[in-house]
Order: structure tokens, then C-alpha cells, then sequence
């Protein structure tokens, strides 16, 4: 690959990586309270052990903010708008040309499938790169608006103490839409990368992010699509089991 191929290609995998971690962070903390919730033995068993559990649950929220921060914050050395200006400067990485040397890989010869997938692959325009950058600016948006101040005001660093500035600090904070965020950021991931590694033309869709929903629905009969669905499911499934033993045990 050209440098430019390689550059594009880590940084994706680096934005794939903060991007999975805040959302798993984020699902996990809101499915545990949305079990405790649904379920009342688990909402006593963890009354078992406050300290524990609030302790947890503290941690995977500062967790989910902090990577919120890394990925939208232009002053560290890898984040969202460095991935966006590597493909905006170099746009001839998404081309049928350079898709069919990645395809080809290290083969001395061309593959005899590969000219005709590289017809009906799909390459990008100045358009496309525009629109990707419009969505990112809204969400960039209610980031700044809503989320910066809490990540560096209160998890990053302790700029507020009163009651009445930390209420005004998380007054716009809401969980539906930090859920969207994420769920908007693994769009974006899957775009770029069906783009550079399959040629395919992504389109933002509707994404089954709410943990709500997630727990009111069966279990899938095939492995969950997403690593919000996983930690869900996942964190129903310890608590329920624990809970179980404990109060078999208990009784």
C-alpha cells in the first residue's frame, strides 16, 4: 500500500477501537441499571454490595466520556477530524484503481474475478466526502454543546465542586443521545471501511443502538451485529445467572 493507504488504514483501526470501546462502556452501564430495573432479585442483589457496584458503575461512565473526548477533540495525535483530513487530502486511496492493488494484494497476476468486481464497485465523490463531513459536523456539534464541558470540566478534571454548577454542568446530558452519538460514530466506522476495503457505498441507516429495546427483545439466533447488542445481552445474562445462585444460596 502507499503511505497514504497505511496512514488511513491505522487511523481507521484507531478510530474503530475508541469508537467499540465508549460504546461498550456506555451499554454496559446503562444495561445494568436497565436490569436492576427489570428485574427486582437483581436490584437487591446489588443492593448486597452499593460500594461495588457504584464503584463499577462510576468507572465504565468516566470511561465512555473520556472516549467520547478522544475521538472529538482535535489536541491529541489521533481523533475523528485526523481520519477525516487524511480523506480529504488523499481521495485517490478510494479509487477502482487503488481498491484493485489492495484486492490483488501480493498475487503476480490479476485475480480473474477482480475487473469485474471493480466495475461494479463504488468510487466516491467530492459529494460523498461532503456529506460524511455535514454528519460529523452535527454530532461534533452536540458534542461541544452538551458532552465537552462534563468530560473536561468533571471527568478529565476537577474544574467544578458546587451542587449547583454540577447541575448545570450535566443539565443537557442526555443518555438517548449519547447512544446515538456512538451509534452514529459505528456508521461511520463501517462506512469508511466498506469504502476502502470492499468499494461499497455506505447509507446511513437506522441503527438498533437503545439498551431498552435491546433487553426487550429475544436473544438473536445468530451472533449480535454490534458490540452495544453484546454487552447488553451479555449483561443481563451474568446478572440474571448470579442473582440465581445467590439467592438459592441465601434461601
Amino acid at each position: 500500500m502507499t503511505t497514504a493507504e497505511a496512514l488511513f488504514e491505522r487511523e481507521l483501526e484507531i478510530f474503530r477501537t475508541e469508537t467499540e470501546a465508549g460504546t461498550q462502556f456506555l451499554s454496559a452501564y446503562l444495561a445494568v441499571h436497565a436490569v436492576a430495573a427489570k428485574h427486582k432479585a437483581i436490584h437487591r442483589l446489588l443492593n448486597e454490595a452499593p460500594l461495588f457496584w457504584n464503584t463499577c458503575l462510576a468507572g465504565l461512565q468516566t470511561a465512555s466520556f473520556m472516549a467520547l473526548g478522544r475521538i472529538f477533540d482535535n489536541d491529541s495525535n489521533h481523533n475523528l477530524g485526523k481520519l477525516l483530513r487524511i480523506t480529504e487530502n488523499h481521495p485517490e486511496i478510494f479509487s477502482k484503481a487503488a481498491l484493485g492493488r489492495r484486492k490483488q494484494g501480493d498475487s503476480p497476476e490479476l485475480p480473474a474475478w477482480l475487473p469485474e468486481y471493480l466495475r461494479d464497485s463504488y468510487e466516491p465523490t467530492t459529494r460523498d466526502f461532503r456529506r460524511i463531513r455535514a454528519h460529523v459536523r452535527k454530532r461534533r456539534k452536540i458534542y461541544e454543546d452538551n458532552y465537552r464541558d462534563i468530560r473536561h470540566k468533571w471527568f478529565a478534571h476537577k474544574v467544578v465542586s458546587e451542587q449547583t454548577e454540577i447541575t448545570a454542568l450535566f443539565s443537557n446530558a442526555n443518555t438517548r443521545e449519547l447512544q446515538q452519538l456512538f451509534a452514529f460514530l459505528s456508521w461511520l466506522y463501517e462506512t469508511f471501511w466498506e469504502l476502502f476495503f470492499n468499494g461499497r457505498k455506505g447509507a446511513l441507516r437506522p441503527l438498533r443502538y437503545s439498551v431498552k429495546r435491546i433487553l426487550g427483545s429475544p436473544l438473536p439466533k445468530k451472533q449480535p451485529r454490534g458490540v452495544y447488542e453484546k454487552i447488553t445481552h451479555e449483561a443481563e445474562q451474568l446478572l440474571r445467572s448470579a442473582s440465581t445462585v445467590f439467592w438459592k444460596e441465601r434461601w
